[in-house]
C-alpha cells in the first residue's frame, strides 16, 4: 500500500453550514470533488494525526463508495482510528452518541437530510466536532477557505475494507473499526426512558405505526420499538434503507408522509403515527385524528420531559429557533425556567446545551432534541413521547386539548416555496428589509403590525453575532409571519413563510388550523408579494 498526493485544482463548490455541503450525487462523483473537500476538512480541523474519527450515513446513493474513499484518505493523512457503523450506516444522533462515547475528535457525516435520494438526487457530507454536534462557524469558514486554494489531497493506494463484518481492520497504520450501528444508541435510550413502563404500554394494546420512510432510522425502530420495547411485529413500515428511500421524499411532513397521515385520520387508526427522515434527526407525531404540529410537539415534551427518568429532575431551560412558534416559551415561563430564541441552526443550541444552560431544544422544521446528544434526534422524540403517553394514560389527543387549556393555543403552519428562482427569492427578501421601518403601525386587513426586523441573535455563551436570520413581522394581536430562505435546497431557493396566531378561548381550539389562519396567510402574501414574484397561487408543502 503506497499513499499518494495527486494533484488537484481549487474546489467550486459554494460555502457550506453547518448542514455541510449538498449537491447533486453526480457533482459528488466528478473526478477529485469530494476528495478535496475531504482533504480541506483534514487540512482546517488540524491535528488529526493519531485522532479518532466517526465515520457513517444515512444509506443514500453513493455512501458506501463515498466511505471507502474517505477511509483511504484518513489513512493517508495519519488519522489513528476510524469508527464506522456497520454498512456504512449511522444515523445522525447515533454519529453524535459515539463522538461523544468515544470522545473522538469528530466524524463525517454523509447525509442530505431529508432531501431524496438516487443516482439523480442529492448527496451532502458535513463535519461535526468532539461535541458531537455540527462545526461552528470558525471550522466551516476554514474549510471552505481551504477549499478555495486545494491543490492536493493525500490517498492511500489499498483494497475496500468490508463495511458489512463487525471487527477492527489496519488500512496502512490506521485501525478501522466497525460497530453495530444501533448498540451505543440503544444503550443511551435505556437510561433517558422508562422501557419497562413503554413495554407495559404495548402489551395493554397501545398500538403505534412508525414509518420509517426506507431511511436510517429504520434498523433503529425496529430494534428499539419491536425488538427492545415488545411493539407487535409490523409497527414499524418502510424499514429497510434503500439508496433511493424508495423512490420517495424521506421527509416527515403532511406531504410526503401522505400514508401516515391517512391512516392515522381513517377509521382504523392506532393510538400513534410516527415518522423519521432520511438520516433520522426529524420526526413527526400525530394521534388518532389528529396531527401534532413540531412547535406544539416541542411545547408538550417540555411540560412533560420529568415524567422520563432522564429528566426527572427537571429542565435547566429551552430553547427554539426563532421561526419556530413561541408555544414553548409559554410553557417555560409557567414553571419559571429560562427560554433561548436562536436563529435557525442546532450550532446554537449547541453551545447552550454545552453550557448547562438548556436541557431541551427545538426547531419548527420537526427537530427536537435534548442535552442526550447535540443533534435533533427524531425516534428520541417519539421514545420520550411514548414514556409521557405510558405514565399519564390519556390519548394523545386529551393531552393535547388539556395543553392548550393550561396554555391556549398557538395556532402555526409553515409554507414552503421550493425551487424558486434565486434571484427572485433574494429579491422579495431585500425588498422585505428595505420596509422594515415603515410596516409598525400600518394595517392589513385587521392585523395592525406593532413591530418589524430582520432578527440578529448575539450567543449568550461566546459573545458571537448572527445577523439577518430572517424577516419577522409581529401584530399586535399577537399574531406573527416570518419570511426567510432555507439553505437545504440543491436547487434554485426555498422560501419559507411561518405564519403564528395565538388563541386563548378553548372554544377557538379546535377549528382547522390553516382556517385559523386564514387571514395572516393573506396578509403574507399581501406584504411580501409572493405569489405575484413567484407565479406560485400556492405553496409546495403546507405543515
Amino acid at each position: 500500500m503506497t499513499i499518494r498526493a495527486i494533484a488537484t485544482t481549487p474546489f467550486p463548490g459554494q460555502k457550506p453550514g453547518t448542514s455541510g455541503l449538498r449537491k447533486k450525487v453526480r457533482q459528488f462523483r466528478e473526478a477529485h470533488y469530494l476528495e478535496n473537500f475531504v482533504q480541506s476538512i483534514f487540512d482546517a480541523v488540524g491535528n488529526m494525526e493519531g485522532a479518532t474519527l466517526v465515520l457513517g450515513g444515512d444509506g443514500r446513493f453513493f455512501n458506501r463508495q463515498a466511505i471507502q474513499i474517505i477511509l483511504k484518505m484518513a489513512a493517508a493523512n495519519n488519522i489513528g482510528r476510524v469508527v464506522v457503523g456497520q454498512n456504512g450506516l449511522l444515523s445522525t444522533p447515533a454519529a453524535s452518541c459515539l463522538i461523544r462515547k468515544l470522545a473522538a475528535k469528530g466524524g463525517i457525516i454523509l447525509s442530505a437530510s431529508h432531501n431524496p435520494g438516487g443516482p439523480d438526487e442529492d448527496f451532502g457530507i458535513k463535519y461535526n466536532s468532539n461535541n458531537g454536534g455540527p462545526a461552528p462557524e470558525s471550522i466551516t469558514d476554514a474549510i471552505y477557505t481551504r477549499t478555495q486554494i486545494i491543490d492536493s489531497y493525500n490517498i492511500l493506494d489499498a483494497d475496500d475494507i468490508a463495511l458489512d463484518e463487525l471487527g477492527e481492520f489496519t488500512l496502512a497504520d490506521m485501525t478501522v473499526e466497525i460497530v453495530d450501528p444501533v448498540k451505543e444508541y440503544r444503550r443511551l435510550m435505556k437510561r433517558l426512558f422508562n422501557f419497562k413502563k413503554i413495554k407495559k404500554l404495548f402489551r395493554n394494546g397501545f398500538r403505534l405505526r412508525f414509518d420509517a420512510m426506507h431511511a436510517i432510522t429504520g434498523p433503529y425502530a425496529k430494534d428499539i420499538l419491536e425488538r427492545k420495547l415488545g411493539a407487535p411485529k409490523g409497527t414499524v413500515v418502510n424499514y429497510q434503507p434503500l439508496e433511493d428511500f424508495g423512490g420517495h421524499h424521506p421527509d416527515p411532513n403532511p406531504v410526503h408522509a401522505r400514508a401516515l397521515f391517512d391512516l392515522m385520520f381513517g377509521e382504523d387508526a392506532p393510538d400513534m403515527g410516527a415518522a423519521s427522515d432520511g438520516d433520522g434527526d426529524r420526526n413527526i407525531i400525530l394521534g388518532r385524528g389528529i396531527y401534532v404540529a413540531p412547535s406544539d410537539s416541542l411545547a408538550v415534551l417540555a411540560a412533560n420531559a420529568h415524567l422520563a427518568p432522564g429528566y426527572e429532575n427537571g429542565l435547566a431551560g429551552v430553547a427554539r429557533s426563532m421561526p419556530t412558534s413561541g408555544a414553548v416559551d409559554r410553557v417555560a415561563a409557567e414553571v419559571g425556567m429560562p427560554c433561548f430564541e436562536t436563529p435557525t441552526g442546532w450550532k446554537y443550541f449547541g453551545n447552550l446545551l454545552d453550557a448547562g444552560k438548556v436541557s431541551l431544544c427545538g426547531e419548527e422544521s420537526a427537530g427536537t432534541g435534548s442535552d442526550h446528544v447535540r443533534e435533533k434526534d427524531g425516534l428520541w422524540a417519539v421514545l420520550l413521547w411514548l414514556n409521557i403517553l405510558a405514565e399519564r394514560q390519556e390519548s394523545i389527543a386529551e393531552i393535547m386539548k388539556a395543553h392548550w387549556r393550561t396554555y391556549g393555543r398557538n395556532f402555526y403552519s409553515r409554507h414552503d416555496y421550493e425551487a424558486v428562482d434565486s434571484a427572485v427569492a433574494d429579491k422579495l427578501m431585500t425588498d422585505l428589509r428595505t420596509k422594515l421601518e415603515h410596516l409598525p403601525g400600518q394595517a392589513f386587513s385587521g392585523e395592525t403590525a406593532r413591530t418589524a426586523d430582520d432578527f440578529s441573535y448575539t450567543d449568550p455563551v461566546d459573545g458571537s453575532v448572527a445577523k439577518n436570520q430572517g424577516v419577522r413581522i409581529v401584530f399586535e394581536s399577537g399574531a406573527r409571519i416570518v419570511y426567510r430562505l432555507s439553505g437545504t435546497g440543491t436547487e434554485g431557493a426555498t422560501l419559507r413563510v411561518y405564519l403564528e396566531r395565538y388563541v386563548v378561548d378553548p372554544s377557538e381550539h379546535q377549528v382547522e388550523t390553516q382556517v385559523a389562519l386564514e387571514r395572516i396567510i393573506s396578509i403574507a402574501d399581501q406584504i411580501g408579494g409572493i405569489a405575484e414574484r413567484t407565479g406560485r397561487a400556492e405553496p409546495d408543502v403546507v405543515s
